[in-house]
C-alpha cells in the first residue's frame, strides 16, 4: 500500500536507516506536522521526497542523501511513503524477526556498532579535508543506525558542525539542537567553536542554547538592578 503527504516544519518525525540503506519512520513527536496528518506509522518506509527546491521529487535511495534533503526542504515536503505495518527490517531487529536461522540480533547489533565507528570515523576524516557535504552524509548514516548513548549527542553535534560550514543555518540550528536534546553538555564548546561561527550568528542561535545552559544571571534581571539602584553607574 503506497500513499502521498504533504507536511510542514516541524514535521515532527525520527527516521531510522534500514538494512538496506533505505530512509524509514522511527517515530513520531505529538503535536507534530506528521503526527497531525494521522497517516505516518513507525516503520513506515520513504520512497521519495520534494526536492530541496521547486515541484521536482526525488527518490530517496540513501539515506544520508535523504536527510540531507529533509532539512534542507524550503517549503512544504511532499512525502511517497510505502505502508511497512512495522514490518520495515530496521537496525535493531532485521531479517532475524522473519528468519532466526539467518542472524542473530546480537551479532547484528555488533555489526551496527562496527559500522557506526565507521562512518564516524570516516566523517571526521572527509571533515578534517573540508568535503563537508560528504561528511554529512556519513554523520546522518551513524544517527540513522540508532546510536547509543552519547554517540547521538555527537553525531548530531558533527552533523550541525557540517551544516555550519555549508552555511546552512537552518539545518544546523536543528541539528545543533537534537544535539543537545541528546545530552550534549559541553556548553563552552558550542559557544567558543569556530566551526559553529554561522550559527551564533543566527538571532536562534542564544534562544537555543540558553534553554539547556540557563546563564547564572538573567539579563532582563540585571537591566532591572541597575535601573532600580544605580549599579555600573549613576542613575
Amino acid at each position: 500500500e503506497f500513499y502521498e503527504v504533504e507536511i510542514e516544519k516541524p514535521y515532527g518525525i525520527k527516521f531510522y536507516k534500514g538494512s538496506d540503506s533505505g530512509t524509514y519512520i522511527d517515530a513520531l513527536a505529538p503535536g507534530g506536522s506528521a503526527a497531525k496528518t494521522k497517516m505516518f506509522q513507525p516503520g513506515d518506509k520513504v520512497l521519495a521526497t520534494s526536492a530541496v527546491f521547486g515541484n521536482e521529487i526525488w527518490p530517496a535511495a540513501e539515506y544520508g542523501r535523504t536527510m540531507y534533503t529533509v532539512r534542507q526542504r524550503i517549503g512544504p515536503l511532499l512525502m511517497k511513503m510505502q505502508k511497512k505495518y512495522d514490518q520495515a527490517v530496521s537496525s535493531g531487529k532485521l531479517a532475524a524477526q522473519r528468519n532466526a536461522n539467518v542472524i542473530s540480533e546480537q551479532l547484528r547489533e555488533i555489526q551496527l556498532k562496527k559500522q557506526r565507528e565507521e562512518d564516524l570515523r570516516d566523517g571526521l576524516q572527509l571533515y578534517k579535508k573540508s568535503a563537508y557535504q560528504e561528511a554529512l552524509s556519513k554523520f546522518e548514516s551513524v544517527l540513522g543506525s540508532k546510536p547509543e548513548g552519547l554517540e547521538e549527542a555527537i553525531a548530531s553535534y558533527n552533523v550541525a558542525c557540517c551544516y555550519a560550514k555549508l552555511d546552512q543555518v537552518e539545518a544546523g540550528l536543528s541539528a545543533l539542537g537534537e544535539a543537545l536534546e541528546a545530552g550534549f553538555e559541553d556548553y563552552k564548546k558550542i559557544r567558543t567553536d569556530e566551526d559553529l561561527a554561522s550559527l551564533r550568528a543566527s538571532p536562534e542561535f542564544k534562544a537555543l542554547i540558553d534553554k539547556y545552559d540557563e546563564p547564572i544571571f538573567n539579563e532582563n534581571a540585571v537591566k532591572a538592578i541597575k535601573g532600580l539602584f544605580g549599579f555600573f553607574g549613576k542613575t
